[in-house]
């Protein structure tokens, strides 16, 4: 069993992997940026180390300092977190070659699940259903290219293997378009990822966002957790979670489940993952796997019961899975509000010391977040300060007790999106359910 990990990370993800090693007996290691020494994980974890100043390429992307302090504390394991190099395939290849356990998949299941060709093509072979599209990287011949576009029926979206978050992806409409978004987009994809490798895809119009959990360990048992609808998103930036997804019946859980449990057997996959679909027309479509923890995990946890952190700890420790799929059953609904400090008019970014920070209470209402009175928000990282989650009896009531929760919420001294989330908890169309990933943005007039 890991008896000391250290958190390569920051925030409330740090701090909620802090809480779970207490409980599990296991001692923390906390490293941190020079703006980072007042976080509250860093206050509170056995042992501290500075890795670096603010920037994160010379502290939290900076893998040889953070393999140090492993060393010099003789901690046992790495916990990578979220975000930073939690899906960096070089990293988890260092830290286990240096005599550490990486609580996370091993380096090559990372490398194949990042690169989306790569991952479609394992997918497709585990019977998970995928968007139609190239079976593999888009030909340099352009009557090829603009054959196999008419193919798949247009509009059709060109992807860049290595993208994410949104870039290194073109929606093309027109067949008179096509080969110079091909050009546009490998040439953008080159400059961002050092991979310009593209494929086509159908560009589905009006889809959803819903994604199932996993859980894997290293003796071939492999479960879901059910499904989450992530579709409330601005810039693909996700802004309101909730499971289980509306509108997903029990045979369709089943279904999309099983598949991609059988999808972590065959990739031999290890820990906690997150398989993403675009739901449209009561059909699942795979378009990526997110081999770490997520943030909206807590909605999980809360509709299931089952720990995500610590369940990670057991399997890195070789641990066999306790938990059954029959154990697995959703009970009520949860929903996760992200709380940035930024303007909820702009969206800049709102940095600065929070005077005051009242969090809410009640049955079913949960705050996952770093900050304290008298913090001070750095201007560095992310923006997400914060993670209120509520669970209630049925989703109707969840959204009910979430509005609830966000008018209780105070913080002073930096701005901050809660009167945005209360407008969404308000929204007619969000309280019917199943509105499409392009909802939030076409609301706000982006």
């Amino acid at each position: 069993m890991i008896k000391k990990l250290l958190i390569a990370n920051r925030g409330e993800i740090a701090l909620r992997i802090l809480r779970a090693c207490r409980e599990m007996g296991i001692k923390t290691v906390a490293v941190h940026s020079t703006a980072d020494r007042d976080l509250k994980h860093v206050r509170l974890a056995d042992e501290s180390v500075c890795i670096g100043p603010p920037s994160s390429m010379e502290s939290y992307l900076n893998i040889p300092a953070i393999i140090s302090a492993a060393e010099v504390t003789n901690a046992d394991a790495i916990h990578p977190g979220y975000g930073f190099l939690s899906e960096n395939a070089d990293f988890a290849e260092r830290v286990e070659s240096s005599g550490f356990i990486f609580v996370g998949p091993r380096a090559d299941t990372i490398r194949i699940m990042g690169d989306k060709i790569e991952a479609k093509i394992a997918m497709h072979k585990s019977g998970v259903p995928c968007v139609p599209g190239s079976d593999g990287p888009i030909p340099d011949d352009p009557d090829k290219c603009m054959s196999m576009a008419e193919e798949i029926g247009y509009p059709i979206i060109i992807k860049a293997t290595g993208g994410g978050g949104g870039r290194g992806m073109r929606v093309v409409y027109d067949p008179s378009d096509l080969l110079e978004s091909i050009v546009l987009t490998k040439t953008e994809a080159g400059q961002a990822f050092n991979n310009d490798v593209v494929f086509m895809e159908k560009f589905l119009e009006k889809p959803r966002h819903v994604e199932f959990q996993v859980l894997a360990d290293t003796h071939g048992n492999a479960i879901h957790l059910c499904e989450r609808d992530c579709s409330m998103q601005r810039r693909n930036q996700k802004v309101v979670e909730e499971a289980p997804a509306p509108g997903v019946s029990e045979a369709q859980r089943n279904k999309i489940g099983t598949a991609v449990a059988n999808a972590c057997r065959d990739i031999g996959y290890r820990g906690a993952g997150t398989f993403e679909f675009l739901y449209e027309n009561n059909e699942f479509y795979f378009i990526e796997m997110n081999t770490r923890l997520q943030v909206e995990h807590p909605v999980t946890e809360q509709i299931t019961g089952v720990d995500l952190v610590k369940q990670q700890l057991l399997i890195a420790s070789g641990k066999e899975l306790k938990i059954k799929q029959e154990d697995i059953k959703p009970n009520g609904h949860a929903i996760e509000c992200r709380i940035n400090a930024e303007d909820p008019e702009t969206f800049m970014p709102s940095p600065g010391k929070v005077e005051r920070f009242h969090v809410p209470g009640g049955l079913g209402v949960r705050i996952d977040s770093h900050i304290y009175g008298g913090y001070s928000v750095p201007p560095y990282y992310d923006s997400m300060i914060g993670k209120l989650i509520v669970h209630a009896e049925d989703r109707a009531g969840a959204i009910k007790r979430m509005d609830g929760a966000l008018s209780e919420m105070v913080i002073e001294g930096i701005k901050t999106n809660i009167s945005l989330q209360r407008r969404i908890m308000e929204d007619t169309a969000f309280i019917a359910g199943g509105a499409g990933i392009d909802y939030l943005e076409k609301k706000l007039g982006l």
